[in-house]
This record gives structure tokens, sequence and C-alpha cells, in this order.
């Protein structure tokens, strides 16, 4: 699908991260942009910024889904392309012990659900709720597409660390809805991929003690550094274009593997 001003495209988590960084690449060019974020401050700023339309959204809750679509929609029309980015993280063992008392906890379940909920489900409703309005577009040429639904999951799906057993939760159903969603939309024309991002320069690495993140990247191979918001968002652009990737996931770590902590 060409990136122009003739679609419109949808971005979760559009206010910071990698979800701002992809929000400001399709506006340069040329895309209508609509961003879903919390934040309504900086999602206000960033949308005026790129002349694109804020909606204050939470992605895990139906009926908040449901008016940001009817906002967005109303300016910049039926999207073509939908983008989750929205998500949080947190750190928490399936079951752990105090050191000072020794106390044995169990995960808490209401962190667990609300990771689960924002993550997982919130990128679920997002992309049902698009496939759904993309269902009723007249389909482009020459391959008859509707539409393109890219998920942000993460290396976590696939080498979780101690204590993300939520996040790596989250993240690794987001990459199993890959195939069966590709399949669900295949004859409507709509093609889903999934990128999971390694580390990345985002604000929530950004709060990382720098020893943590030399940690870290001492596991990426080459180049040897965290990844750039705008390196993520060249990936989605790429995969809007490239009509014949569907169904896929890819890895965007610069070869890292997540040590166990």
């Amino acid at each position: 699908m060409e990136l122009s001003n003739q679609v419109s495209a949808i971005v979760t988590g559009g206010a910071s991260g990698l979800g701002e960084g992809t929000a400001r690449l399709f506006a340069e060019r040329g895309v209508k942009v609509g961003i879903f974020d919390m934040n309504e401050e900086r999602g206000e700023m960033v949308a005026k910024e790129i002349g694109g339309v804020f909606a204050k959204v939470n992605v895990a809750d139906n009926d908040s889904v449901d008016a940001g679509f009817e906002k967005i929609r109303a300016v910049n029309g039926q999207e073509r392309i939908m983008i989750n980015c929205a998500g949080i993280g947190g750190a928490m063992k399936t079951a752990s012990r105090k050191r000072d008392t020794g106390e044995i906890l169990a995960h808490d379940v209401e962190t667990y659900i609300r990771i689960i909920n924002i993550n997982l489900i919130g990128s679920f409703l997002c992309a049902s709720k698009s496939a759904a309005g993309m269902m009723a577009l007249e389909p482009t040429e020459p391959d008859g597409e509707r539409g393109v639904i890219i998920n942000t999951a993460s290396v976590a799906a696939q080498d979780g660390q101690i204590g993300q057993v939520a996040y790596s939760s989250s993240k690794g159903g987001i990459l199993a809805m890959a195939l069966p969603m590709a399949r669900d939309l295949a004859r409507e024309g709509i093609r889903v991929n999934t990128i999971l991002p390694g580390f990345f320069e985002t604000p929530i690495y950004g709060q990382m003690k720098p020893e943590v993140k030399d940690n870290l990247r001492a596991h990426v191979q080459f180049p040897n550094r965290f990844g750039t918001m705008r390196e993520y968002a060249d990936l989605a652009a790429t995969l809007v274009e490239q009509v014949y990737i569907n169904a896929e996931y890819i890895r965007a770590d610069a070869g890292a593997r997540m040590p166990p902590r």
C-alpha cells in the first residue's frame, strides 16, 4: 500500500516512544494520522505538530476505543492502516520470597490482569474494530488490498527475562495472533504483521540506570546500540508498502537475545 494523502492511519500509543516515531514518519509521508493515547497533553501536542488528530483512548476499554475511532474517522475518514504501539511494562516474579522477612508471595493478580488488558486485549480490540471498518472500503488496485494492521509485540515474547512473566505473556499473545488474524482477514484483502522490537531508545528505557542499559547493550550484536524510534517507524512503513509480506513477525533487535536478567 502506498503511503500518501489518499490514506489515513491510526497509531495507538502515538504520543510517545515507538508510536510517536511512527506517527511522525507517516505524517511526513503524507498520510493522515490519528493518535490514540491516554496522555492528553502530549497527544494533542504531537497531533498539532504533525497535522493529525488526537483522541484520548484507553485501549483496554471497549467504549473508549469506539469513541476514539468515531472521533478520528469523523475527520480523517476510515483508516486503511492500523498500528498498535500502546503498551505498558512491569516486573514481578511468578512467585517470590521477601529478602528481609522470608515471606512468600504469589504474583499480584491485578498487576497481571492490567498488563494483559492493555497490551494484549487492547491490541486485539483496536485491530478487530479497525478491520471491521476496513472491510467496508473499496479494495485498491492491483491486488485488491483494503488495509494493513501492524501489531507490536516484543522480543520478550520469545526470550522473556526474570520478572517478565506478565509482560511476556501479553506480548506472546500478540505474537500468536499474527497468523490466525491474517487468515481471518485474508479474503477481505487485509494484511496483518507483527514487529518484535528489542532495545529501543524509548521513554521506558530512558528511565533505566546507565549500568542497566550497558548490561542490555552488551547482548546486542550489530550495530551495538539501542534502536531509534525512526528505525521502528521505517520498518512499519516497509510492512505497509510491501504487499507480499503477510502473517509475518519480524524481530527488530540488531541480533540481540535477552539475558535471564
